[in-house]
């Protein structure tokens, strides 16, 4: 189903099953859940609205000079979920005439058509767009029918509001893409096409499904198939594999996979006396895929076996595609195993090895991470060639084939990557800020508005409750409903703000959030602008007193305890992960009674997830792990969010390694995303608390784990 997907840099935690704390009740609270219906229809219509008058100038909250009331908008909203979660659509029929015309009006229609959705027709749905305009209900509804309609084959329905959907995910993408395959619109199928052809990684099930009915798309070349189909012979899936291959001329019968399956062995001992027919070589790649499954040690010992033999006839039975494609799935396959079995170099030699134009997004990544951690610049620049163009262009790929580029002995190469980190270190994000230090630039919060907040126009303050959108997300926030809601709601008028490029009306409800303690939101919108930069919104600093208190205690730096904060809660307290992890340090259960024990405390669940205490323990935490980790803060970071065994494993074995290179190899995407988020965080929180340091310094270099 349809989310908000509008950040574009920073990880962004939606803490959906929050419930309002009591905190939001203390005074100097803004209300505005009690709008009028009557004046919550004026802002419908962005018209004048009564807004409370707010002093904001230069002082971190501000003062109200009228309380609104609680109006029926926020109860009705509250009654009418209700109905709609005991599936009361008589009861939602009654709501949508209550609240027609209010701030909620569309919601009590939203849960009556999505009780059964599959029952709607596209002419309803498409109506429910036109009556709300550019609201995220309208937008979830459409993208939610869209998939429900895609799911049951019901592709007429799709093509019919496959329009109306403007910010698709990519379940969403894919539905619409197979409303359109199985409508003859073969062309706009095919703009899903560089997202799932080649997607060997878990996808949404119509993802699947539109990959696989691709494959009779006018569009698709039999270049694309065999593409598609040396993939699926490395996955094992059999479905794609045998409606590929038919495609091609060269069909494979389910019987010859399926004995491969239950002996690769059988098949690799008869394959010597077999023909070298285009059959044999896929059915080759298949069986060595199976073995890799299992071990890549045996599939690279069979392979290096079969290949010696096939040297020695006079008619090779494995042709140069099949040998090189075989090296591809042994060097996949290794990296799949690096935190159990640890890094090796063979990896960039399989991967050198199978070098050819027709790599997918994955296997090019393994390809530069592995040559990124045994500083192999020329595989680098090999690997990332192989990258789409639009891929090579971001700044994790700019940065790392600068990198190649310093290290060369060519002056012109060298020339050209202090240019490279000249433009990246226009961003202050992760590889900007270590292309700043590559060029001798100096991250300084100053100019960026260091602590202080941004000045907002009395105009601007007024334009936030005049927006439909803004105005409901304050409403939900102050009321009992669940922060999905509210979340949801902020989201998308963030991106409705951005879209129209304006940047003033974020501000003043980014600022308006920040000064209600609505931090993560505040965080949210600036994050995802592209003008914004306010670092008072953007990386605020609750509870200083205590996080510089704790941290000096546990030995620690403040800056990182601030980074690990922001990014595991966005400074909400009541954060609860789905594995257990809660409060603002994001603490395990379990760790949080190991924190406890060693501290000489009893554990209290309710104590460890208060503000207070969660800091304490969190930072208590982070010194133990830095110490039982060489006091190396990128390590320590990784092992807070993977645990200090994975971060120690993927440590080298000898010698040291340059931090970056550490973190670009670490075996799990959501830890080696989390450290370089962290590590942005906490250098430029050194800059807002007088403490700067360069990102590279804090970072240095990792030792061995021995």
């Amino acid at each position: 189903m349809t989310e908000l997907r509008v950040a574009h840099s920073i990880k962004d935690r939606e803490l959906a099953s929050q419930k309002r704390s009591s905190e939001r009740s203390r005074a100097g609270r803004l209300r505005v859940s009690a709008l009028s219906l009557a004046t919550a229809a004026s802002a419908l219509g962005l018209s004048q609205v009564a807004c409370a008058e707010l002093t904001w100038g230069d002082s971190e909250s501000y003062q109200q000079e009228n309380n609104y009331q609680q109006d029926s908008g926020i109860d009705s909203f509250m009654s009418a979920a209700s109905a709609a979660d005991r599936g009361d659509v008589s009861a939602l029929y009654g709501y949508e005439q209550a609240m027609s015309g209010g701030l909620f009006a569309m919601y009590p229609t939203y849960w009556r058509m999505n009780l059964d959705l599959n029952s709607q027709s596209a002419a309803a749905v498409s109506q429910f767009v036109r009556q709300y305009p550019d609201t995220v209900m309208a937008e979830k509804l459409v993208a939610d029918f869209a998939e429900t309609k895609a799911g049951s084959n019901d592709y007429a329905s799709v093509r019919q509001v496959a329009n109306l959907i403007t910010n698709a995910d990519a379940s969403e993408r894919c539905a619409v893409a197979l409303g359109f395959n199985n409508g003859g619109d073969t062309m706009r199928a095919m703009a899903a096409k560089s997202d799932v052809w080649l997607n060997t990684q878990k996808q949404p099930a119509l993802c699947d499904q539109l990959a696989m009915e691709m494959n009779n798309n006018a569009l698709i070349s039999d270049q694309d198939r065999v593409s598609r189909l040396k993939r699926m012979l490395r996955k094992g899936k059999t479905g794609d594999i045998m409606a590929l291959s038919s495609r091609l001329g060269t069909p494979i019968a389910y019987s010859a996979l399926s004995e491969i399956q239950l002996s690769p062995s059988s098949f690799f001992t008869s394959f010597g006396r077999q023909s070298a027919s285009q059959t044999n070589q896929y059915l080759y790649l298949y069986a060595l895929g199976r073995v890799a499954d299992k071990s890549y040690r045996e599939a690279a010992l069979q392979l290096d076996f079969d290949i010696k033999q096939d040297n020695q006839r006079p008619v090779k039975l494995l042709n140069d595609d099949t040998r090189r494609y075989a090296y591809r799935i042994l060097g996949v396959q290794r990296m799949n195993h690096n935190t159990d079995d640890g890094f090796n170099a063979e990896a960039v030699e399989w991967f050198r090895n199978s070098l050819d134009n027709d790599f997918n997004f994955e296997e090019a990544e393994d390809y530069a991470m592995a040559a990124i951690r045994f500083s192999q610049w020329d595989d680098v620049v090999e690997a990332i060639s192989r990258m789409e163009s639009e891929t090579q262009k971001s700044s994790q790929w700019q940065y790392w084939l600068a990198r190649a580029y310093e290290q060369s002995s060519d002056s012109n190469k060298r020339n050209t990557a202090k240019k490279m980190y000249k433009n990246i270190a226009k961003s202050n994000e992760y590889y900007g800020l270590m292309a700043k230090d590559k060029i001798g630039q100096r991250f300084d919060a100053s100019q960026f508005g260091g602590n202080n907040l941004p000045n907002v126009s009395t105009s601007d303050r007024a334009r936030v409750m005049q927006d439909g959108n803004f105005a409901r997300a304050f409403a939900l926030y102050n009321s009992d409903a669940s922060r999905a809601y509210a979340n949801r709601e902020w989201n998308w008028a963030v991106k409705q703000a951005r879209d129209k490029r304006d940047d003033n009306l974020i501000i003043a409800a980014a600022r308006q959030a920040h000064d209600m303690g609505w931090l993560d939101r505040a965080i949210y919108a600036v994050d995802n602008t592209d003008r914004v930069d306010s670092l008072a919104l953007s990386h605020p600093m609750p509870h200083q007193d205590a996080v510089v208190r704790y941290s000096q205690s546990a030995g620690i730096d403040p800056e990182w305890a601030y980074g690990i904060m922001r990014q595991e809660s966005r400074f909400v307290t009541s954060a609860r992960s789905n594995v257990g992890a809660s409060g603002l340090m994001q603490v395990m259960p379990d760790t949080a009674k190991y924190i406890a024990r060693n501290l000489g405390e009893t554990y209290s669940a309710s104590r460890a997830n208060s503000g207070d205490t969660n800091i304490r323990y969190g930072t208590w935490y982070m010194g133990d792990i830095l110490s039982k980790l060489n006091r190396q803060p990128v390590v320590a970071t990784a092992g807070y969010n993977a645990g200090p065994n994975n971060a120690k494993r993927w440590q080298p074995v000898y010698g040291s390694l340059a931090a970056d290179q550490y973190v670009e190899s670490i075996a799990f995407p959501e830890t080696r995303n989390y450290v370089k988020h962290v590590m942005e965080n906490a250098t430029i929180y050194s800059s807002l608390l007088g403490r700067s340091q360069p990102i590279s310094q804090r970072m240095g270099t990792v030792p061995s784990s021995f």
